[in-house]
C-alpha cells in the first residue's frame, strides 16, 4: 500500500475510567489518543460472508501505518461514526509497514 492511500484522518481512543467526584462511582469512558491517516473500506459482500463465520459483527477494514500502541480495546472514531477494533493484523505482504483492523460499527461502552 502506498501512503497516498491512507487518506483519510481519524481519531484513535482509548478506554479510560473515570470516578464520579459524588458518588464515588467509576465511569467508563473514552479519551482521545491521537489522529492517524487510516484507509476506512467497507468489507465487499463476498468478504462479509466470509467473515460471519469467523466475526459476525466485522463491517469496515481499517488500514493504518504500523504501531505498538493499538490493540482490540481501543476504538476509531471516523465521521462521527464510531469503528469497534475486533483485531490487529499485520499487513500481508511485509507484517512491517501496516496494521489492519477488522472493525464493527456501533457504541462500545468500554
Amino acid at each position: 500500500m502506498q501512503a497516498g492511500k491512507l487518506r483519510h484522518r481519524v481519531m484513535l481512543q482509548k478506554p479510560v475510567k473515570h470516578r464520579d467526584p459524588q458518588t464515588g462511582a467509576v465511569i467508563p469512558g473514552w479519551e482521545d489518543v491521537k489522529k492517524i491517516w487510516a484507509d476506512v473500506v467497507p468489507i465487499s459482500a463476498r468478504e462479509f460472508v466470509a467473515s460471519k463465520a469467523v466475526q459476525g459483527e466485522v463491517t469496515t477494514r481499517i488500514t493504518i501505518r504500523k504501531t505498538s500502541d493499538v490493540t482490540p480495546k481501543h476504538r476509531i472514531i471516523f465521521r462521527g461514526q464510531i469503528y469497534n477494533i475486533e483485531g490487529v493484523l499485520p499487513d500481508p505482504v511485509s507484517g512491517l509497514e501496516y496494521l489492519t483492523l477488522p472493525c464493527s460499527e456501533g457504541v462500545n461502552d468500554g
